[in-house]
């Protein structure tokens, strides 16, 4: 379905969605990523093989949803929030080369300089597994627009509470809550989380008629220039509480970067190794002079050498 013209402009606006899928027990899966609106509304999402969850989400159940949510570095003041639910494909094509998607990865240059280092030795030998790729496209289905964030809110305090996920979510004024609908597709929305004994309260989008069952919740921030990267999910089960609200019951915690640098390369390595022996696949050859080209251009336009 088309894009209002206005709202079109403040979603490429964005730097960051947050998009989810299906895990195979029903649990909306929320991760934060870059996404290009394409000239017929739907949406490129692509993944590494070295983080193919989505992907295989994808595959398994097409039900996605994205949010726009965060601002942080588009320029927009006070921007409105913007819900897309669809569905999605995702072949098992593994793309090495940007030829025919230029506009995805220049954008992604031009919003996150840093990455251009990856394409130049010696960072390709260690960055390789970034370039083998799984593209998904998402076909909105419905679009729902929601008020800008209240300005103002801080961080709830760390109560001490030792629930799984109470000191991460502590350190953010909101998180996302993936959610599902009655018919089991997933929903996204923005709310305050205060930990109880019980678990967290979490507050719904009046647009949403949520059901209880499994959930999660995602803290995840980054700079104007896309840097300083970090991000949590928070998985439970969504139940009402006694006064009526909603509560998050945590199970466990999915923090992707948590053991730092050297150990995030090798769980990609070991993932991408993985991925590539179930198919019985080769590694395949990134397209690096094209990838170079694209960096080289971005930084010219930026002024950069």
């Amino acid at each position: 379905m088309p894009l209002d013209s206005a709202f079109a402009k403040i979603v490429d606006a964005y730097r960051t969605c947050e998009f989810a899928t299906l895990a195979r027990d029903g649990t909306p899966i929320v991760w934060p990523t870059a996404t290009l609106r394409l000239e017929d509304d739907t949406f490129l999402v692509t993944t590494s093989i070295a983080f193919a969850q989505k992907a295989l989400n994808v595959r398994r159940d097409g039900r996605v949803a994205l949010l726009f949510s965060d601002p942080t570095g588009s320029g927009l003041d006070g921007a409105e929030q913007v819900f897309l639910s669809g569905t999605a494909v995702c072949p098992e094509e593994i793309v090495t080369s940007p030829s025919g998607n230029e506009a995805y990865w220049s954008m992604l240059f031009d919003r996150q300089p840093d990455s251009r280092r990856y394409v130049d030795l010696p960072a390709r030998w260690l960055m390789d597994w970034y370039y083998l790729r799984l593209l998904i496209t998402v076909t909105p289905t419905a679009v729902t627009v929601r008020p800008p964030l209240s300005a103002g809110l801080r961080a709830a305090a760390d109560t001490g509470s030792s629930l799984p996920g109470a000191d991460i979510l502590a350190r953010f004024s909101t998180a996302v809550l993936g959610a599902r609908d009655a018919s089991g597709a997933p929903l996204l929305m923005r709310t305050p989380v205060r930990a109880t004994p019980e678990g967290f309260v979490v507050e719904t989008a009046g647009d949403c008629e949520v059901v209880a069952g499994p959930a999660s919740l995602l803290v995840h921030r980054h700079d104007d220039r896309l840097a300083g990267l970090y991000n949590a999910l928070v998985r439970g089960e969504l139940r009402r509480s006694g006064d009526g609200g909603w509560l998050l019951v945590p199970h466990r915690v999915v923090e992707p970067s948590g053991g730092g640098g050297a150990r995030t390369l090798r769980n990609a390595r070991r993932a991408t190794n993985a991925y590539l022996s179930k198919r019985d696949l080769r590694q395949p050859r990134v397209d690096w002079p094209a990838l170079k080209a694209l960096a080289a251009a971005s930084a010219a336009r930026a002024g950069e050498s």
